[in-house]
């Protein structure tokens, strides 16, 4: 068996064919632009506060070597042991999430207990809970009887207990993300549609009235339907936001001559850096990007797909989850930016600054071409 294990862990040999270069070309792509736009978008923030232009950038190419490097290191790993780690891993994403919220040891910033610091490095617990989940709660349906809800009661119930943790911090974003990457992957899994319907109402009751009980929820959710009532302190984000859509029309105002990004918009070289690549390139980019998104969501679905077909279930519902996760985080944002979905403090993948983000959407990334070169090995 160590054998086994240390030959699946060594390098392939021979030709790189076995491993998805559409997909990996795509990543690149995105991260590429990403560092450009991280740079453009906060040069003024870091020159002015930091009295250090370049900081952003520097920071992200550094997280992006680590991203690369634990992405590297994921496809090396057989999918069986990820099987295997899938509880320890949850449960340690959980541990995380209680720790964060321990004064002394979670650090806040703007308000939010979301950060632990480790050797000079902010970590966001949630960002790791999103990715150990998935292969948990991948690990359950594969094991369920397909005709009972009862089985997942249990993952279910984690699950609650993650966003109320999420919503502690607070992290209602990461918690949305989440809640719809597991509904998705229970619809995918074939749960019967009623007890899906069920199961989807009492979430959407449940938000609807932590919404409600929330008035920092509240606010944003009024802000978000009619953000020009208040456009100086509520509305303030998505009506910049929506003017930097708007001054970039078509094909943008030209490279680094972002308006919104001085000042106006905040959070532009983070949750709001689509704003800054639509002023700067226009809507056509706008929805080149999401056609990337879109793109890399459906890889994701095929690779499920084939994992499925040559006897892998487990390895088949890691990649729908995987697929709905960086999808579904994407779409969020996109609306946010766009003003279709109340605001939340969400990174878009693969381009917004942030290590963790970065690093745990490498993991992810990571995962799934491991999964699609043993699926390719398989068959």
């Amino acid at each position: 068996m160590t054998s086994a294990v240390v030959k699946n862990l060594a390098p392939s040999r021979g030709s790189l064919a076995g491993w998805d270069w559409p997909l990996i070309s795509v990543v690149l792509g995105l991260v590429s632009l990403g560092l450009i736009f991280v740079y453009s978008a906060s040069i003024p923030y870091a020159g002015e506060r930091l009295a250090d232009s370049d900081f952003f950038l520097r920071r992200q190419q550094i997280f992006l070597i680590i991203s690369i490097a634990t992405a590297a290191l994921v496809t090396q790993v057989p999918v069986d042991i990820w099987r295997r780690l899938a509880l320890p891993l949850t449960l340690l994403g959980v541990g995380l999430l209680v720790l964060v919220l321990v004064p002394g040891i979670g650090r806040e910033v703007n308000g939010s207990m979301r950060w632990i610091t480790a050797a000079g490095l902010r970590v966001q617990p949630s960002e790791w809970v999103k990715v150990s989940f998935v292969l948990y709660l991948a690990l359950l349906l594969t094991r369920r009887n397909q005709d009972s809800v009862v089985p997942l009661l249990g993952p279910l119930v984690v699950l609650l207990f993650i966003t109320l943790l999420l919503l502690a911090e607070p992290d209602l974003g990461a918690a949305a993300v989440l809640a719809m990457t597991a509904a998705g992957m229970l619809f995918l899994a074939g749960l019967p549609i009623g007890q899906f319907l069920l199961l989807n109402t009492g979430l959407l009751s449940a938000v609807a009235v932590l919404t409600v009980i929330s008035p920092y929820r509240m606010a944003r959710l009024t802000a978000f339907v009619d953000p020009w009532a208040d456009p100086l302190a509520s509305g303030f984000q998505l009506t910049q936001s929506l003017m930097a859509f708007g001054r970039g029309g078509w094909s943008g105002v030209g490279l680094g001559q972002s308006v919104q990004k001085l000042f106006y918009l905040p959070e532009a070289h983070t949750d709001f850096l689509l704003a800054v690549i639509a002023e700067e390139l226009g809507l056509l980019a706008v929805l080149l990007i999401i056609a990337a998104y879109a793109w890399l969501t459906l890889r994701a679905f095929a690779i499920a797909r084939n994992a499925l077909a040559a006897g892998n279930p487990f390895a088949s519902q890691v990649a729908y989850g995987l697929g709905l996760l960086i999808g579904v985080q994407a779409l969020v944002n996109i609306g946010v930016n766009m003003g279709v979905l109340p605001t939340k403090g969400l990174t878009l993948p693969l381009l917004s600054y942030g290590g963790s983000s970065l690093l745990f959407t490498g993991l992810a990334l990571g995962l799934l071409l491991r999964i699609d070169h043993e699926t390719r090995a398989a068959t």
